[in-house]
């Protein structure tokens, strides 16, 4: 017993999340009977794709006078330099993702394949989509992982609303909200619920040929007309609009003198999917850090003193 209030102390119980139900439709394939508390989510799950899971324990980051540091609930080492101080940690908590697509999903398959071979800690536990036949949505369903229709079907069939959406991707404990040519502008509530932990890939280097009605193959015919000598892959956080959010790596991919549009975005993808995959495996190792100014950073693996 007395050993029992000792571990208690060191291990606190995680808060638990209240689960509210709500009356809209269901679309799945089959649930597992061991699940009854996920039965109002409008999702189509595969045969045992559902795995209950522990609750996730947030990352806390702040800055003060010439130095940045983001505080981890594993961290047990410390990397320090002048002007910076970074908590880094020698294991983390395996991260649950969440990828939203709109299409083919060709990064959503990167960042899938490169979980299953262990190069990222990190899991995809559910993805969203505005097109439940697409080759995304397809792929998810071959590979046992949860479809969620978003937006809002127009005839109010399908669909979640906003404020559905944040509580289905809270009770599957979603640490990070992952874009991958998804098309739909991202709603402000989600946007608050998951503050500074919502990535997206654009096609072109930002802030140039990015906003709206820039996308897909839109984007390299803009450029290419422009003259541009470079163009490559940018990731950055997002906020309430389209391709303004806070940058966070970029790549850059010439633009050569008799390049065609699909020539361009041939060789842009695949730096989108390297790169894609090396900044999801930076942020599950929580290796992101914040300037005090507000640009995030990526911390390096092999130098912790190192930032990109």
């Amino acid at each position: 017993m007395e050993a029992q209030q000792i571990l208690s102390g060191f291990c606190p119980k995680s808060p638990s999340i209240p689960i509210v139900k709500h009356p809209f439709s269901l679309k799945f394939n089959s649930l597992p009977s061991s699940c009854p508390s996920i039965q109002s989510l409008n999702l189509e799950f595969p045969s045992g794709a559902f795995h209950p899971t522990s609750t996730a324990h947030k990352e806390v980051c702040s800055s003060s006078p010439r130095r940045i540091w983001c505080s981890r609930s594993n961290s047990t080492a410390e990397a320090k330099e002048e002007g910076h101080e970074v908590r880094s940690q020698v294991t983390v908590r395996k991260k649950k993702l969440a990828v939203f697509v709109s299409g083919g999903g060709s990064n959503f398959r990167s960042i899938h394949e490169a979980s299953k071979w262990g190069s990222l800690h990190g899991d995809v536990h559910v993805l969203v989509t505005n097109k439940s036949e697409c080759g995304g949505a397809e792929y998810a369903r071959n590979n046992g992982i949860p479809v969620i229709l978003f937006p809002k079907a127009k005839d109010g069939s399908n669909g979640l609303s906003p404020s559905d959406l944040v509580n289905t991707l809270r009770r599957f404990e979603v640490d990070f909200i992952l874009l991958a040519g998804y098309l739909k502008l991202i709603p402000v509530e989600l946007i608050r619920a998951y503050e500074r932990s919502i990535l997206n890939i654009h096609p072109s280097l930002l802030p140039a040929f990015g906003g709206k009605g820039y996308y897909g193959m839109k984007v390299h015919k803009a450029v290419v007309a422009s003259g541009a000598r470079f163009s490559g892959p940018t990731i950055h956080f997002v906020d309430e609009h389209f391709d303004t959010g806070r940058i966070l790596a970029q790549r850059v991919v010439p633009v050569l003198a008799n390049d065609t549009a699909e020539e361009l975005a041939a060789r842009v993808l695949k730096e989108e999917h390297q790169l894609y995959v090396e900044v999801v495996e930076a942020l599950c190792e929580e290796r992101i850090i914040w300037r005090e100014d507000g640009v995030p950073l990526i911390q390096s693996k092999e130098n912790p003193k190192e930032f990109h």
